[in-house]
């Protein structure tokens, strides 16, 4: 849709990465009763670091005009001119493009449907950290 991605999208996308590479991880691994705690974990950790910063940018949406923040370099042109620190700090806190809604489908917004599916991968870590291991009986034979 040509749609520019401001600092916030850009670290939700790195929640999804994070989630992922965990997840890819784990079904390589093939971990037992205690792998799918640790991998739970992580998972939960990537995904609530991902819901974080959706939930700043809806916040930012919710703001009225005059409040919202001005808008920002882009990310492209912090990355070459700031240190990584500095861009990180900057993308956390938001800019005006991050509070400007360019996109909704059923009433939702980028952010709004980012949060959910970070909420459904914290709930899958927390049920792979929390589910009982039972080896499978066609697997011992």
């Amino acid at each position: 849709m040509g749609l520019e991605p401001c600092p916030l999208c850009w670290l939700q996308r790195f929640g999804f990465m994070g989630a992922a590479l965990v997840s890819l991880v784990a079904f390589l691994h093939g971990p037992k009763d205690v792998g799918n705690r640790v991998y739970g974990f992580f998972l939960i950790v990537a995904a609530g670091a991902g819901l974080g910063v959706a939930g700043r940018q809806l916040w930012l949406q919710s703001l009225p005009a005059d409040q919202a923040p001005a808008c920002g370099p882009s990310v492209d042109y912090m990355l070459d001119v700031l240190p990584w620190f500095e861009v990180l700090t900057t993308a956390l806190k938001g800019t005006g493009d991050c509070a400007e809604v360019v996109w909704r489908f059923l009433g939702l917004s980028i952010p709004g449907w980012t949060a959910i599916f970070f909420v459904l991968l914290i709930v899958v870590g927390l049920v792979t950290m929390f589910r009982r291991y039972r080896p499978r009986s066609w697997l011992l034979r």
